[in-house]
């Protein structure tokens, strides 16, 4: 049996409507190429991404930094709570075979840091520039839109996994 990719999308709690709605069809691209999507499971960027997915019957997991399974958005369907708070970043980043930044403040920055540690490939919509200088590549490869940030997460994925 082949198990489907995982794809963390992480952002920031509060987006514009622009950055939301960039995220909710990075949703919509992930549930139609078959892939689970994984997120914090709060709202915001995370929320407008389930939304997304489950527009197109996809999966949702949302990984929780509190106790309470009712603290999931709405379009979570297997909430996971931990109890870990800002610690979970490392768990949405990790449980993910590649990740796409939608945005996003210091709790992004820091699943797009444990994501590249553990060599997870991290895609980016308007997201943080992380090129230091000498640097041939920037840690984050930036997408255009959300079909190509799609695209580009399930190719580096399938490449990391061997699929």
């Amino acid at each position: 049996m082949e198990r489907p990719l995982f794809i963390s999308v992480i952002g920031e709690n509060d987006p514009s409507p622009r950055l939301a709605a960039l995220a909710e069809a990075v949703g919509v691209e992930i549930a139609a190429a078959g892939a689970v999507l994984v997120c914090g499971g709060l709202g915001g960027a995370m929320e407008a991404a389930c939304r997304g997915a489950r527009s197109r019957g996809g999966v949702t997991i949302g990984i929780l930094p509190g106790l309470r399974h009712a603290d999931a958005n709405p379009h979570v369907m297997f909430p996971i709570p931990t109890g870990l708070g800002h610690a979970r970043n490392l768990l949405v980043a990790r449980s993910a075979h590649a990740v796409i930044a939608v945005g996003g403040k210091y709790g992004t920055l820091s699943e797009i840091a444990f994501a590249k540690i553990d060599g997870t490939p991290v895609i980016g919509l308007d997201t943080w520039d992380l090129r230091r200088p000498g640097q041939e590549e920037s840690p984050v490869q930036n997408a255009r839109d959300p079909k190509e940030a799609v695209a580009m997460a399930l190719a580096a994925a399938r490449k990391r996994q061997g699929h």
